[in-house]
């Protein structure tokens, strides 16, 4: 047996929606204005909900694959204001650059894909890891896809074949070959 998602507040706008309409439809004709506004009412109150088990897919930019994304299930919620993905995980994301090679790759407990603003988030146990072994550990960490960086202002471990840091606020590139934290700890090597 499976369960669909169908949040609290949907239903209950739906039904006082439904409930508004047959109020004003018991007391005579609507107008072309009541009418309008109904239907935006109704609009507003209404969620096209998608679920999928076991996710494995692909993102392309231009023929070109820039992301392969796992998960264990995905709900899709989009309305007129919000459109985006809740990943259940172990979610496994996979950058590739644009010769088709894996170039980082970042795991979750759970990610939210924002899709107006192609922006990850990853939530629980999160860990980046580079080609180049840089590594980087946090409970939280944001990824906008269009611009290559991650952020969180949770706190992070970072190491790197010559270096470790710790501290609280990170801000970097997805390969972690740039970055800044703002309350850092921790060794660093200089030759």
């Amino acid at each position: 047996m499976t369960d669909t998602l169908v949040p609290y507040n949907t239903f209950s706008a739906l039904a006082i929606s439904l409930l508004i309409i047959a109020v004003i439809s018991a007391c005579g004709d609507l107008s072309e204005k009541q009418s309008k506004q109904v239907d935006e009412a109704l609009q507003d109150s209404l969620t096209s909900t998608t679920e999928t088990w076991g996710v494995d897919m692909d993102i392309t930019e231009d023929g070109l694959k820039k992301i392969r994304l796992q998960g264990s299930y995905a709900a899709t919620y989009n309305t007129k204001n919000r459109n985006e993905t809740h990943i259940d995980g172990p979610v496994t994301i996979h950058v590739y650059d644009s010769s088709g090679t894996i170039k980082t790759r970042a795991f979750s407990n759970r990610a939210i894909y924002k899709t107006e603003e192609a922006i990850f988030e990853l939530y629980g146990d999160v860990r980046v890891n580079t080609e180049d072994s840089r590594h980087l550990e946090s409970e939280y960490l944001e990824w906008e896809q269009d611009k290559n960086m991650i952020n969180t202002s949770k706190f992070v471990i970072i190491t790197t074949p010559t270096d470790s840091i710790a501290g609280t606020g990170f801000e970097g590139t997805t390969d972690l070959t740039n970055y800044s934290i703002k309350e850092p700890k921790g060794r660093v090597t200089v030759n």
